[in-house]
C-alpha cells in the first residue's frame, strides 16, 4: 500500500498500492439512498486526477445503471442518465455488464425481508 485517501464522511476511500510490480488504485464508493446518482457523479468528478487505467472502482452505489440493474422495468431517471453519461466521460465500464450484457441479475437489501436479495 503506497497511499489512501478518503472523506471526511466515510462515504469513499481510495487505495493506492501495487499488485505483481503494477500500480493499481482500488476506490471504493459507498452512495447515500437518496441521490445516488448525483452524488456518484459528484465523487468521480473529484477524483478524477486519481483514476486511470489500472483503476477499479466498487462500492454499494445504490442506484441501477440500466433496466437491467433493477427488479422493475422503471425507466432510467435523468439522473442516472447523467451518471452514465460521467462514466463514459471518464471511460470508466461495468465490467459486470461486457461479460453478462442480458443479465437480469442484481442485489439489493430489503428492509421487510431483512436481508440482500437478487
Amino acid at each position: 500500500m503506497k497511499n489512501i485517501l478518503k472523506d471526511k464522511d466515510g462515504h469513499y476511500i481510495i487505495i493506492k498500492g501495487s499488485f505483481r510490480q503494477e500500480d493499481i488504485t482500488l476506490v471504493n464508493i459507498y452512495a447515500p439512498n437518496i441521490g445516488a446518482p448525483k452524488y456518484i457523479k459528484q465523487v468521480l468528478t473529484d477524483i478524477k486526477t486519481e483514476i486511470n487505467s489500472n483503476t477499479i472502482i466498487v462500492g454499494d452505489c445504490n442506484t441501477p445503471l440500466t433496466t437491467r440493474d433493477r427488479s422493475s422495468r422503471q425507466k432510467i431517471n435523468m439522473e442516472t442518465t447523467a451518471l452514465n453519461d460521467t462514466l463514459d466521460h471518464l471511460d470508466l465500464i461495468d465490467i459486470f455488464r461486457v461479460f453478462h450484457p442480458n443479465a437480469a441479475k442484481y442485489t439489493f437489501f430489503s428492509m421487510y425481508m431483512g436481508h440482500s436479495l437478487g
